[in-house]
C-alpha cells in the first residue's frame, strides 16, 4: 500500500525505568505465560538472536535502550485484588511445567501475541498479556509506545509456514489509554464515516514526526504502525481500539466492555488458536489463508551464494489474476461493455450459493408435534476441506470432456436430472422428489436450462447417476488444495474452545446434546472466542468476492479488492458449491433409509417434522451409537450436527400462514421469533 512520506525525525528515547512484570490474580484462567527471561542483547540492545518484526532495526538512527531483566514488584490491581508474590510463583510454575512438556516459549515474543494498554487515573499505564501477566509501560507518547513494542515489550506470535512472516505484536487500547496517549476515546460521527481519526491529529502528526508510517486506511478502529523493512527486519505494530467499535458486537458481542485482563484472555485465545486479529474477522481469516500459505519463498542459493525471493509453489503467488467473465460479479471491469440495466441470469453468470429453501409441510407432517432444526458444525470449514481449487487464471474451452477433478466454471444443462430417481451410494433409489430441494440452485429449483456450475456441482450430478455434457467451461490447470490447511487450524480452534465450554468429541448422541445444552453460558469469554472463529471462518471465504464499499464507486470501474491476489470468487464458489451438495448428499442418504424429508432448509441449517423435541427424533441411532451411513451424525467436530432449535409444528403453521408460504422455517427455528419480513440471509 501507499504510504505517506514519513518526517526524518527519530523518536527519543525514554527514561523511564524499564517494564516489569507481575501475573494479575483478577484474570481468569488461561494457558500462563511466565515473566520472560532476559533476551541475550549486543550492545545497542537489541536481541542478537532474532530477525522477528519486534526487533529494532540496528541500521537506524533510532537509540534503543537495553532490555534489563525486570524486577518483580507487586502493584494494586485497580479491581481491589493484589498482584501477589504467590500468583507470580503460580506463573512460573506453569512455565516450568510447558517446558517440561516440550512446548517451546519463543523468547521473542515470550509475553504472548498481544497486550491489553490501560491507565489509571495518575496516568500510569500498563499492558494486560496473555497468562494473567501485566507489564508496566513506560512510553509517556504513542510513538514512545511503538518503540516499546518492537524493542522491550516481548510482544508478537511465531511465523504460521517456515516461508511466511512473524505476526505483529497487537496493542489494544482502552478508552483510558487513549486519553494517556492523546487519543479520543470515541470517534466524532464524521470520523466513524470516515473510518479513522484526520491525518493532522496530534497523534498522527508524532508519529509522522517520528518517522512512523500508517497505512493507507490511517490510524482508525485497527491500524498499523510502521517503518520501512531493512535487512530483512520488519518494524510493524498493530493498534486495535475498541470504543472506536472496532470489535463488532455482532461477533465479539459484548467483549469491548470486558476489563482489561479479561479482554486479554479473550482475544489472547483467539490469537494463539487462530492468529492474531488484524481487523474485522473476515479481513483476519483472509489474512490467515496467506500466512499459511505465503505467496513468496527464498530460493535456494546462487552460485553467488546468495538467495532471491521466488513464487511459493500451492499458494496464490503476489500479482491478482482475473476471474472468468462468468464469475465476475456485477459491476466488474469485465462486464463494463454489458447495456446499463442488463440482468445476467444463470446462462451468463455463475451463481453458486448457499440453500435457502422452504416447502409447505404434508398432512402427514401436519400431525407431528414437532418442528426440529438440525445444523452443520463449520459448514463453509469443512466444506473447505480437500477443495481443490484454481491457483492461476483460467482457461477457455469449448465442449470439453467433465473432468471432476479440473476446477472451474462448467456451461452444462442439468435440466434433465430427476430427483426421483437417483443413485444413493451404489444403488438407485426411488424418492419423492417433490419433497426435496434441487441440489443445483440454491432456491432448490430444477433448473430449465444451461446454466454456470462450479466444479462439485457438476461432480455431484454425475454421482447422482446422470450424464453431463458442458458445452464451454473455463478451468484452472494450476491447482491445489489451498484451503487445508486453512481448515485444519479453525477446526483445531473450533474443537479446542468447545471442549472449554464442555463439549467434546467423545460423547455419545445423548450426553452430547445434554453438554451442548447451556454450554455458552459455561464460559461466556469462551463462547464469544467460539463466535468469532465461526465468523473467520464464513467471513474469509465470503472476503474471496468482496464487493465494492463505499461512495465513488462506478459500475464498470474496478475496486480496491480487486488488486490483490486472495480476490478469488471462483474459491469461494467451490466452496460454498461443496457446502450446499454435501447437505444434499447428506438430506438424501436419510430420505432413502428412514422416508424423512426436510421442510426448510437455511444455509446450513435443516429444519424436520418430527415426532420428539430432539434431533434424535430426526436421526435414527442404533443401541451402538450408528445411524445412517453418509448421513447427518451428531457431534462436534465440523461437518458434523448439533440441536439448532425446536419449535411445535402449530408455530410452524401458524407464522407460515401469517408471512406466507415462503417463509423459511430454518430462520426462525432457533428461538421461534420472526422479527422481520423474510427477504433472505
Amino acid at each position: 500500500m501507499t504510504a505517506e512520506p514519513a518526517a526524518s525525525a527519530a523518536p527519543a528515547a525514554s527514561t523511564t525505568p524499564p517494564a516489569t512484570t507481575a501475573p494479575a490474580a483478577s484474570a481468569p484462567p488461561a494457558a500462563a505465560i511466565a515473566p520472560a527471561a532476559s533476551v541475550p542483547t549486543d550492545s545497542a540492545g537489541v536481541d542478537s538472536t532474532s530477525t522477528g518484526p519486534w526487533s529494532a532495526d540496528r541500521g537506524s538512527a533510532v537509540h534503543h535502550p537495553a532490555i534489563h531483566h525486570p524486577a518483580v514488584h507487586h502493584p494494586v490491581d485497580r479491581r481491589g485484588a493484589d498482584r501477589t508474590s504467590q500468583a507470580g510463583l503460580r506463573a512460573r510454575a506453569q512455565h516450568a511445567d510447558r517446558t517440561k512438556a516440550g512446548v517451546a516459549v519463543d523468547p521473542r515474543f515470550a509475553h504472548g501475541p498481544l497486550a491489553v494498554v490501560d491507565a489509571d487515573q495518575d496516568g500510569r499505564a500498563v499492558a494486560y498479556c496473555v497468562g494473567g501477566l501485566v507489564l508496566d509501560v513506560p512510553a509517556a507518547s504513542l510513538p514512545a509506545l511503538v518503540h516499546w513494542t518492537l524493542t522491550e515489550a516481548a510482544l508478537g506470535a511465531p511465523r504460521l509456514n517456515p516461508h511466511g512472516r512473524d505476526a505483529d505484536p497487537l496493542l489494544v487500547l482502552t478508552p483510558a489509554a487513549c486519553e494517556r496517549y492523546g487519543l479520543p476515546t470515541r470517534l466524532s460521527q464524521e470520523e466513524r464515516l470516515a473510518g479513522r481519526i484526520p491525518d493532522d491529529h496530534r497523534a498522527v502528526r508524532q508519529l509522522q514526526r517520528a518517522d512512523w508510517q500508517l497505512t493507507r486506511r490511517g490510524l482508525g478502529p485497527w491500524a498499523r504502525i510502521y517503518r520501512p523493512a531493512q535487512g530483512g527486519r520488519r518494524q510493524c505494530v498493530q493498534l486495535c481500539v475498541p470504543s472506536w467499535d472496532a470489535l463488532d458486537a455482532r461477533v465479539w458481542h459484548g467483549a469491548a466492555d470486558l476489563p482489561p485482563a479479561e479482554l486479554a484472555r479473550l482475544l489472547g485465545t483467539y490469537a494463539q488458536r487462530v492468529t492474531t486479529p488484524c481487523g474485522s474477522t473476515a479481513v483476519t481469516g483472509l489474512e490467515l489463508m496467506t500466512a499459511l500459505h505465503p505467496p513468496t519463498r527464498a530460493s535456494e542459493p546462487g552460485a553467488d551464494g546468495r538467495r532471491h525471493s521466488e513464487h511459493n509453489p500451492g499458494s496464490l503467488g503476489t500479482q491478482p489474476v482475473d476471474c472468468a467473465p462468468c464469475e465476475a460479479p456485477d459491476g466488474h471491469p469485465l462486464l463494463a461493455d454489458l447495456p446499463r440495466f442488463h440482468q445476467r441470469g444463470p446462462a451468463e453468470m455463475l451463481l453458486e450459493e448457499a440453500y435457502d429453501w422452504a416447502r409447505p409441510l404434508t398432512d402427514a407432517e401436519c400431525l407431528r408435534p414437532y418442528v426440529v432444526g438440525i445444523d452443520v458444525n463449520l459448514a463453509f470449514g469443512a466444506a473447505a476441506n480437500g477443495a481443490v481449487v484454481g491457483l492461476g487464471a483460467p482457461v477457455h474451452v469449448r465442449k470439453p470432456a467433465f473432468d471432476p477433478k479440473l476446477p472451474g466454471s462448467w456451461l452444462v444443462d442439468l435440466s434433465h436430472l430427476d430427483l426421483s430417481r437417483v443413485r444413493v451410494g451404489k444403488e438407485w433409489t426411488r424418492l419423492e422428489a417433490e419433497l426435496l430441494p434441487s441440489p443445483f440452485t440454491p432456491q432448490g429449483e430444477r433448473p430449465d436450462g444451461p446454466a454456470w456450475y462450479a466444479t462439485p456441482t457438476v461432480a455431484y450430478a454425475v454421482e447422482l447417476g446422470y450424464d453431463v455434457a458442458p458445452l464451454e467451461a473455463w478451468v484452472r490447470p494450476d491447482s491445489g488444495r489451498y484451503l487445508d490447511a486453512w481448515y485444519k487450524r479453525l477446526r483445531d480452534a473450533y474443537v479446542a474452545t468447545m471442549a472449554d465450554l464442555g463439549v467434546t468429541g467423545d460423547l455419545p448422541p445423548e450426553e452430547f446434546l445434554s453438554a451442548m445444552d447451556g454450554c455458552k453460558q459455561r464460559d461466556e469469554q469462551m463462547a464469544i472466542v467460539l463466535a468469532a472463529i465461526k465468523a473467520t471462518v464464513k467471513g474469509g471465504i465470503g472476503k474471496l468476492r468482496e464487493r465494492p464499499r463505499g461512495g465513488g464507486w462506478k459500475p464498470g470501474r474496478p475496486w480496491p479488492a480487486l488488486a490483490r491476489p486472495t480476490w478469488r470468487p471462483d474459491i469461494r464458489a467451490t466452496v460454498i458449491s461443496r457446502a450446499r451438495t454435501n447437505m444434499h448428499r447428506k438430506i438424501l442418504a436419510l430420505a432413502a433409509a428412514t422416508g424423512r424429508y426436510p421442510v426448510a432448509i437455511l444455509s446450513d441449517c435443516a429444519v424436520y417434522a418430527a415426532d420428539g423435541p430432539t434431533p434424535l427424533h430426526v436421526l435414527p441411532y442404533t443401541e451402538d451409537g450408528r445411524t445412517v451411513p453418509g448421513s447427518f451424525r451428531l457431534g462436534v467436530s465440523p461437518g458434523m450436527v448439533k440441536h439448532e432449535g425446536t419449535q411445535t409444528t402449530l408455530w410452524a403453521e401458524g407464522v407460515r400462514e401469517e408471512h406466507g408460504d415462503d417463509l423459511n422455517l430454518a430462520r426462525y427455528i432457533k428461538d421461534g421469533r420472526v422479527t422481520a419480513v423474510d427477504g433472505g440471509e
